[in-house]
């Protein structure tokens, strides 16, 4: 089957209730891509939305840690998207494997991830879903950052798959800001990075419970048990620093490009000290190209959407207000042990209206992984109506929205 007259597909790669990825040759530069294929667009206009975002947002990244995108249109009534094939697992699959990684993995992990989420962040764009199914491994160990099929411009808030008083994202991996009901911004990248990293060390996230409720509440208040507990090698200041990235308020996480250069650096290696001055996450965030000006447009006919959202998404009926403290009186003692103590304490009557607006929305909250954690099994259906086994290492972060089902019960180790 040939798209567009240049991409010839080959073999799938992955099929969910969004779409499907394949293996494909571009006929015209002659090298190997990978090619999404959307579901006909009119059947759902979520899956739509989210992907003409993800063209929008990706297509404005070049960076070596990000999956790239070449190209977008409309063929024979599918929006298709074109981006490079990374020969590689996700890292979902790699903890499926092989369980707990290497301590210096991790910290390449951190680096390579930290400083993709940098060049999205100065570009105006927070990702909302940095997860272990969204993160790829090449081949040669480089990372790539993929599915931004529901990131948010910074600037541009109706440029969002959601509405006020709704959450996206999974809860795993949700900042407490967000958990509250308020905006994503780049230090909400770097709490759900930092809840990946304490995976890759530990095997499980810092918060599991049995409902989506349950764990959001523990973003708010619980403190992670410190991961030297179960990784001893782990230097005293990889874990110092880890802590710092998951800290309850924004403005004291360490910035992308910080942890970026901290992990790169080989700073981890040392001992336990204080973490960098944080800086406030609108500084790194520039104003992002408009709309219009972006290469990769939409053929004609095809035009941008802002409604709806993934299936990881439940409405808060209103935000929930938490006492504030400020920067320096939040930021002191809060690299020793006092670190690991809530940083957001709830009075009575914030918890009793925080609970019960999240019971009123949860019904359409998934409390652990996207599908897209979980390799498939079964058949997929080629262009031709034939069926054919998937194929083993399915990149899950091309994001092909595979079910509305969570496939990790958050009271397991993924």
């Amino acid at each position: 089957m040939l798209i567009a007259g240049r991409y010839r597909l080959h073999d799938p790669i992955g099929r969910g209730a969004m779409g499907e990825v394949w293996r494909a040759y571009d006929e015209t530069l002659g090298r190997t891509v990978a090619v999404k294929l959307l579901l006909p667009h009119d059947s759902d206009p979520t899956a739509t939305s989210r992907f003409r975002l993800e063209a929008q947002t990706a297509g404005r990244l070049n960076h070596p840690y990000v999956v790239a995108v070449y190209d977008f249109g409309e063929y024979d009534g599918r929006l298709f998207l074109v981006m490079e094939l990374v020969e590689g697992d996700s890292l979902a699959r790699r903890l499926g494997t092989a369980g707990p990684l290497p301590v210096d993995q991790v910290a390449r992990i951190a680096s390579q991830a930290a400083a993709g989420l940098a060049a999205a962040h100065q570009q105006g764009i927070v990702h909302r879903d940095i997860k272990p199914a969204n993160l790829l491994l090449d081949t040669d160990g480089t990372l790539k950052i993929g599915d931004f099929g529901i990131a948010r411009f910074v600037d541009d808030p109706s440029g969002a798959l959601t509405t006020t008083g709704q959450i996206v994202g999974t809860s795993l991996y949700l900042a407490p800001e967000r958990a509250l009901g308020q905006p994503a911004g780049p230090a909400s990248d770097v709490y759900a990075l930092g809840c990946l990293l304490y995976q890759l060390l530990t095997g499980r996230p810092p918060f599991q419970a049995d409902t989506a409720v349950a764990i959001l509440h523990q973003h708010l208040d619980a403190t992670p048990a410190p991961p030297r507990q179960e990784r001893p090698e782990l230097p005293p200041a990889f874990e110092n620093y880890l802590l710092g990235m998951l800290a309850k308020q924004p403005e004291d996480r360490p910035s992308a490009p910080q942890v970026a250069e901290w992990f790169g650096g080989g700073a981890w290696q040392g001992r336990s000290e204080p973490l960098p001055e944080p800086e406030r996450a609108p500084a790194a965030v520039t104003s992002p190209v408009p709309l219009s000006s972006s290469p990769l447009s939409p053929g004609p006919g095809v035009t941008l959407g802002s409604e709806a959202g993934p299936p990881t998404t439940y409405a808060l009926p209103s935000a929930v207000s938490r006492p504030s403290r400020s920067r320096g009186a939040a930021r002191g003692g809060a690299r020793g042990p006092a670190s690991r103590r809530s940083r957001m304490p709830a009075t009575a009557a914030g918890v009793l209206v925080f609970l019960a607006a999240m019971i009123a929305g949860m019904l359409w909250f998934s409390p652990g992984e996207s599908s897209a954690e979980r390799p498939r099994t079964g058949t997929t259906a080629t262009p031709n109506g034939a069926a054919t086994a998937p194929p083993q290492g399915t990149p899950e972060a091309y994001g092909t929205g595979l079910s509305d089902t969570p496939e990790v019960s958050p009271t397991s180790p993924t």
